[in-house]
């Protein structure tokens, strides 16, 4: 969970923007259980296109659709908060969508497609003793036509080297005041909503599911994530220093113990006190 992870660090920015992180999750179900989950020739899914708020580690917006919808197709109908920065993978590089958001006045970081087609206008300085990692910082014009046509506006390019999987990546950005260093640590940042979806399916089951209906399933979905909202708000509240798993975990060995609820969470290895034994003696009037 968020700033626990042992292998990541959230990173704090300087930047005045809110940090949204869009992605997809795609939740497999069976065909010919779910028949109206028809994604392909023998497989059944639906799909959940989320946009995390980068503080607090929780969705801002969700939106649910069959397993088929593409993810840049899914994107069309987040809310766009003006001067916030959407922060996505290469499956949002759609220059329609993001002209949308460049004309919405929305920041975008994207990796973008290994089959960019870009002119070079003006090369930007490196800096000198520091972040190695950047390797080139470019502004650019597209030169495809359908491209440069849906996304007419120049854009900046960035080039970092991944260390961790030995590979360059390459990001495009509306962003032209912000160190490139700052852009490379925003995409880094995409880890967030893969935790997120990690522990929405572990921590609360979004594999199984008790019904076969469409009905069924979304019932199970909403549910698990207002779940999520209530154990983070839990988990925020509390002077214990929980890991979300483990408030999961002790939550469903208490569910039938009565506790005072805010006593426990700050203080959960206390025994809970037991009732006091009934009396023996009977009663006289």
């Amino acid at each position: 969970s968020l700033g626990q992870h042992p292998k990541f660090k959230q990173v704090k920015f300087r930047i005045k923007s809110k940090i949204l992180l869009l992605d997809s999750t795609t939740i497999s179900l069976c065909l010919s259980i779910f028949d109206w989950a028809k994604y392909k020739t023998n497989k059944g899914a639906v799909k959940m296109h989320t946009l995390l708020d980068f503080d607090g580690n929780l969705p801002a917006y969700i939106n649910i659709t069959d397993g088929k919808t593409a993810d840049n197709k899914g994107a069309y109908d987040i809310p766009l908060l003006k001067g916030s920065v959407i922060v996505a993978d290469r499956f949002y590089n759609d220059f329609s969508l993001l002209n949308v958001w460049d004309s919405k006045q929305v920041h975008f970081v994207i990796r973008h497609k290994d089959n960019l087609k870009f002119e070079t206008i003006k090369e930007l300085e490196l800096p000198a003793n520091r972040h190695q990692h950047v390797l080139k910082d470019e502004i650019i014009q597209l030169t495809n036509t359908k491209s440069s046509q849906v996304y007419p506006g120049k854009l900046r390019r960035v080039a970092v080297w991944d260390p961790e999987n030995e590979q360059v990546i390459e990001l495009i950005t509306n962003q032209f005041t912000w160190t490139a260093n700052t852009i490379s640590e925003l995409y880094k940042s995409r880890w967030m909503v893969e935790i997120f979806f990690r522990d929405l399916k572990q921590l609360l089951h979004i594999k199984s599911f008790v019904g076969t209906s469409e009905n069924a399933v979304m019932i199970q979905i909403w549910t698990a994530l207002i779940t999520i909202l209530i154990l983070k708000a839990l988990r925020a509240q509390s002077k214990f220093g929980w890991h979300l798993s483990n408030l999961v975990a002790f939550i469903r060995l208490n569910l039938f113990v009565k506790i005072e609820l805010q006593k426990w969470l700050n203080n959960p290895l206390n025994e809970v006190e037991k009732p006091p034994p009934k009396l023996q003696q009977g009663v006289l009037f």
